[in-house]
């Protein structure tokens, strides 16, 4: 009720923050108090403008181009128009509707997705049901991409394809801790730095050299002539890009411990090919 605004805004030793909370000046140690302001966590409307494009979109909100696609079902062929509507996660992600018997686990090992990002994310208690029709967000989740490669040539018996002998141990050495899980994967432990090599010849089809991609961190995807494919993660770093053709044998990258790694190792997976890569 006072008619001058100057009491509103606070003495000498307190400042405004967002015209809504009040922030000391000394924090615990006696210094300027941090101020770290939360990412906005509601999910943003966006209708499409004259000129706009997905990247630019994306790059205003900050997340991925295909976070935009996987939460307005756009396909890579798909345009956008102008008075267009578009739901706009508000981190990298997708969004995803529970149904019955969902778990966070079970979610999270379908999107590549982290159960505890998940609760979090979403302030879920760890442990609790999930209601049925719950719309959730999973950050750094992923749509799996289907990628059009040959099916293996079955043999003239009509026998199972055989594949030993194609795929080579992806590193010297190293010692297995975990067998399979995941995708289909095998953990081998050995220092940071040890050089991965490519278990078969193929074309590198994905290179991350950054982020958290679904718990992967930095990892390599090559496409194989017999229409498998073989994933190498957690890596320190990549030296192969897109489209590279690669050599049996040849260094791709390097061991690390990125992504949801607990120690030094090589996360190995062959997709679309035998069980037990080994």
């Amino acid at each position: 009720m006072n008619i001058s605004p100057a009491p509103g805004r606070g003495g000498g030793d307190i400042t405004i923050v967002d015209n809504s909370a009040l922030l000391p000046e000394e924090g615990p140690s006696g210094t300027i108090a941090d101020i770290e302001k939360p990412k906005n966590n509601t999910i943003s409307l966006y209708v499409v403008r004259e000129g706009d494009t997905l990247s630019e979109i994306a790059e205003m909100f900050e997340v991925t181009v295909n976070t935009i696609r996987w939460a307005n079902d756009l396909s890579r062929s798909s345009t956008i128009r102008v008075g267009q509507t578009l739901t706009i996660l508000p981190v990298t992600g997708v969004k995803y509707k529970v149904k019955k018997g969902d778990t966070l686990a079970s979610i999270a090992k379908d999107l590549h997705g982290d159960a505890d990002e998940i609760a979090q994310y979403n302030g879920i208690e760890k442990g609790s049901a999930l209601a049925l029709g719950t719309e959730l967000i999973i950050p750094n989740g992923e749509i799996a991409i289907a990628v059009a490669t040959p099916a293996p040539r079955p043999s003239s018996s009509g026998a199972s394809p055989s594949y030993a002998g194609f795929f080579m141990r992806p590193i010297t050495g190293g010692v297995k801790t975990q067998g399979i899980h995941g995708y289909n994967g095998v953990d081998l432990a050995a220092p940071i730095g040890t050089p991965i090599m490519a278990a078969a010849a193929g074309d590198v089809i994905v290179a991350r050299s950054s982020g958290w991609n679904g718990g992967y961190g930095t990892y390599v995807v090559i496409s194989h002539d017999n229409g498998t494919q073989t994933l190498y993660a957690h890596n320190s770093a990549n030296v192969v890009s897109v489209g590279q053709r690669v050599v049996q044998g040849q260094v791709i990258g390097y061991v690390g411990s990125t992504g949801r790694s607990t120690g030094a190792h090589v996360h190995f997976e062959i997709r679309n090919g035998p069980r037990n890569p080994f």
